[in-house]
């Protein structure tokens, strides 16, 4: 993996564990918000996309539609699943295992669709990280996955997980394959997903813009930072970085999380959550050497 894949990975790391933390605060609109952030998406991300399809370097193909296609109906479904997530249960248990079921099931669709072979280093970085993982989500106590609501995150989480490794597998494919640019993949996966949610918003605008009182600037802020993060993973792919590495590097937002809960939000980290730290630092080193 080259310097550049592995800072555009890294960065995309930060700004998706502040827009998930941005999404945990507007959780009780449910998919109104998602509409609204995904409106905030295609607005802001137009000139850059018309851009790219004016140079005309993309080769459409009827396969390159029906991934596009799918990948945005996966979308919907996993970002309809994130927020009923938060709304069912905490944000430390579904974040960490919806973040950390995505990693293994993708890189198992790396070695069996894309023909990605894994190297016993990596295999190591991946065991590593998605161990620091469970001690970030835990405290190194499972039976927070007993607690009310615990249960609940990790049937929501892991569904949601499992959306994120096929959502991953797919866009790889179009990314890598297809040569689709990141940036337009994205942007007509989120056009798909404003359609289909349309119907739900125009059948109750009044519900909706009630709804969404007090969270116009979340969505606008979510709408903006979501993409750019995804695009950043897809250019890393599609500058040849595999997925069997790069999907479990994203993984590195956790990390970040929770070091944001420490110094921004006063959270009581405690000694548990900074060993899953460091354990999820080692892994992403050895994914990076491997």
């Amino acid at each position: 993996m080259t310097l550049s894949s592995l800072l555009f990975v890294v960065l995309a790391s930060l700004i998706h564990a502040s827009w998930n933390l941005l999404a945990k605060r507007a959780a009780s609109v449910g998919p109104v918000f998602v509409f609204a952030y995904n409106l905030v998406s295609c607005i802001g991300y137009a000139p850059w996309v018309l851009y790219v399809l004016g140079q005309g370097h993309i080769a459409w193909s009827g396969a390159g539609v029906g991934f596009v296609l799918l990948s945005g109906v996966i979308h919907l479904a996993y970002s309809l699943c994130l927020q009923r997530g938060y709304q069912l249960a905490d944000f430390s248990v579904v974040y960490p295992v919806a973040r950390g079921t995505g990693p293994m099931l993708s890189t198992i669709g790396a070695f069996l669709i894309l023909g990605e072979m894994p190297t016993g280093v990596g295999l190591v970085g991946l065991v590593l990280v998605v161990a620091g993982i469970g001690l970030i989500a835990t405290r190194g106590d499972l039976s927070a996955f007993r607690r009310p609501g615990g249960q609940s995150g990790v049937r929501w989480g892991t569904t949601t997980g499992g959306l994120i490794a096929s959502y991953t597998v797919v866009d790889a494919y179009a990314v890598k394959v297809l040569g689709i640019a990141p940036v337009v993949l994205d942007w007509f996966s989120n056009l798909l997903r404003f359609f289909l949610l349309g119907p739900f918003v125009v059948a109750h605008p009044r519900r909706a813009l009630k709804a969404m009182r007090g969270f116009w600037w979340t969505a606008v802020a979510v709408g903006l930072l979501s993409p750019l993060s995804y695009i950043l993973v897809l250019a890393a792919l599609g500058s040849g970085a595999p997925l069997s590495l790069v999907a479990p590097m994203r993984e590195m937002s956790m990390m970040v999380g929770t070091l944001m809960g420490m110094f921004f939000l006063r959270e009581i980290v405690g000694p548990w959550r900074l060993t899953g730290c460091a354990v999820l630092i080692a892994g992403v080193i050895l994914l990076g050497v491997g």
